[in-house]
């Protein structure tokens, strides 16, 4: 370790520490890879972590066993590449924001003679496209209760047709579809659009006036469909920012209070907050690690640019080659900031007081897993969990899924099922999980995988994770098998957890053994859904391809030959008596063409 310390390069790279059992600890980028990882350690009398180290990285630095360095041509490249790896690889000492998604923006193309408002999520080619946003909560009300109250063109392809829809029924549009309103009127409803967008304070004070005609009009349901617009709408923040200019400006800054820290996101329009969003991180990271992997994360080459400038609560180094990646990545230059004076130092007051109040929320209640965490003795927050499980009838028609919780709730639009190849349970778990692992460049590692069984998968587990070089705890819950059979008395489960070593048996009435009980249910059952939905296609196939001289035998030949059903459906009666024979193959395909000609009729 020490002849390593003393050869190392003087250039800009990546540099990986890793501990004695070969787990990835950290991964950092470096102008001198040479000045950057010295710093981190002491030499006389003899090797140890620097003093003036934090906690948290002073204890890291203690497990180091070894390190590797990847030179890169510039800081550029070493910055890019070192927030790449932290994504793919979660070291356990890097942190990992899980806000990282793009954040919807409402659009206007004008070079339309009828523009219409839209959400989008990406850049929309067009000189004359308008943004306004982000919007992190609220777009979808928002626009929703705008086309409620103003009678622009309310769908996409109204304007394809050439004879008034609905809508224009109704009242909601004024049908330029059949010239009923020139492009100057239709201008002034879009003003009054724009005008309810900017100040949603005036939105929601027309909405609340429709809302009470709606009840006095005995409508309830769309009174109270009204009433959760607002709600939604409320949650877009919009104050004064006492600006002199009405500059566009995306501010972040972090706090650390000593127990968590937290990112802040403030969105300024025209001298306006109109939206903001936060992000807990564990105490003790590394302030420039975090506004690096924010600006990188949230910045990418879909994300509509509508800032002057990008400030930062602390001056950052480094700062102009970040701001030239983002650049590259947005298409146009970027000025990325940390005021010292003025009025834009005064928000970045009011940043740090927001999240200085949300640490003294956070502060307020217990991390919902702390019980779970003190379980499985990780010191890393727990806050995103993915459990699986597999099913199967006796080996045929393999499936898996993955379920996952989130803060405390299920985030169903994360979860995903798995055709398998694999006929034995160990290599079906084996198959899912590797096809998760191989994802965690699109989709980050969570805080702590789930299995569905014994010490033997969990290591499985393990052992697929160290090979990809990832850091991640694992748990197993399996039903305790009494006289070889597994006890499932209602009310009494035995459940058994592996979380390292022999079983832990936990009494029924243990929350945390019913936190993964339950973890393990919803995996089940979306798993069990999945494999009787695919076998039931496979029995309608079957049923089907059973005509007169096709029985299972012949079935079989034709799955294996063509791959699937709908390749059997479309082969031609050549390829078919290839397979089975001139006879059975000709009473297959009429009967094929019979079906295909019924459901076109």
């Amino acid at each position: 370790m020490i002849d390593t310390l003393r050869n190392l390069p003087d250039s800009p790279g990546v540099y990986q520490y890793f501990d004695r059992e070969g787990r990835l600890l950290y991964v950092g980028k470096a102008k001198s890879l040479k000045k950057r990882i010295k710093s981190y350690f002491r030499f006389t009398p003899r090797l140890a972590p620097a003093p003036n180290l934090s906690p948290r990285i002073y204890h890291m630095v203690s497990q180091i066993d070894r390190l590797e360095v990847i030179l890169t041509p510039t800081e550029s490249d070493a910055l890019v590449l070192e927030n790449s790896l932290i994504k793919q690889l979660k070291p356990k000492y890097n942190i990992l924001l899980r806000d990282d998604k793009t954040y919807p923006y409402i659009y206007l193309d004008l070079k339309e003679p009828f523009p219409r408002l839209e959400i989008t999520r990406k850049v929309i080619k067009g000189k004359k496209v308008r943004y306004f946003g982000p919007f992190p909560h609220g777009a979808r009300a928002l626009l929703d209760s705008i086309y409620e109250l103003v009678p622009l063109v309310q769908k996409k392809g109204s304007l394809k047709g050439k004879k008034a829809c609905l809508f224009h029924q109704i009242g909601r549009c004024e049908a330029p579809c059949e010239g009923k309103i020139t492009p100057e009127a239709y201008a002034r409803h879009l003003q009054e659009a724009l005008g309810y967008l900017h100040n949603q304070k005036q939105l929601i004070a027309a909405l609340q006036k429709r809302m009470h005609r709606y009840a006095q009009q005995l409508r309830f349901e769309e009174a109270a469909r009204l009433r959760d617009r607002m709600e939604a709408i409320g949650r877009i923040e919009q104050n004064a920012a006492d600006l002199a200019r009405r500059e566009d400006l995306d501010l972040f800054a972090f706090a650390d209070n000593g127990q968590r820290g937290v990112l802040v996101r403030l969105f300024i329009r025209e001298g306006k907050v109109v939206a903001s969003s936060h992000t807990y991180i564990e105490a003790g990271a590394d302030p420039a690690e975090v506004y690096r992997q924010a600006l990188l994360d949230f910045y990418t080459e879909e994300t509509p640019f509508t800032a002057s400038e990008i400030l930062t609560a602390h001056p950052l180094e480094g700062a102009e080659e970040l701001a030239h990646i983002v650049g590259e990545r947005i298409g146009r230059r970027v000025h990325l900031r940390h005021p010292l004076r003025g009025d834009k130092k005064r928000l970045i007051g009011l940043a740090l007081q927001n999240a200085d109040e949300l640490l003294r929320q956070k502060s307020a209640q217990e991390e919902p897993l702390a019980p779970i965490r003190r379980l499985l003795d990780e010191s890393a927050p727990i806050r995103r969990v993915e459990a699986f499980d597999n099913s199967h009838t006796a080996g045929e028609e393999p499936v898996g899924a993955m379920v996952v919780y989130d803060n405390g709730k299920w985030d169903k639009s994360s979860y995903r099922r798995y055709r398998l190849q694999a006929k034995d349970e160990y290599r079906q778990m084996e198959e899912m999980l590797q096809r998760r692992i191989s994802d965690f460049d699109k989709e980050p590692p969570p805080d702590l995988w789930v299995i569905d069984g014994g010490e033997t998968l969990r290591r499985l587990a393990l052992g697929l994770l160290k090979k990809a070089g990832v850091t991640l705890p694992v748990a197993a819950i399996a039903k305790e098998k009494v006289d070889a059979k597994a006890h499932r008395a209602k009310g009494s489960a035995k459940d058994l957890l592996y979380i390292g070593g022999e079983p832990l048996r936990l009494p029924p009435s243990d929350t945390r053994l019913q936190w993964f009980q339950k973890l393990r249910d919803e995996a089940h059952r979306f798993a069990i859904t999945y494999h009787r939905k695919k076998r039931l296609e496979r029995e309608k196939q079957i049923s089907l391809l059973e005509v007169e001289g096709i029985g299972p035998g012949r079935v079989k030949k034709l799955l294996d030959y063509f791959g699937s059903f709908e390749a059997v459906r479309q082969a031609d009666i050549q390829a078919l008596k290839k397979v089975i024979g001139p006879k059975a193959a000709s009473a297959l395909y009429k009967h094929l063409k019979k079906v295909e000609n019924h459901k076109q009729t």
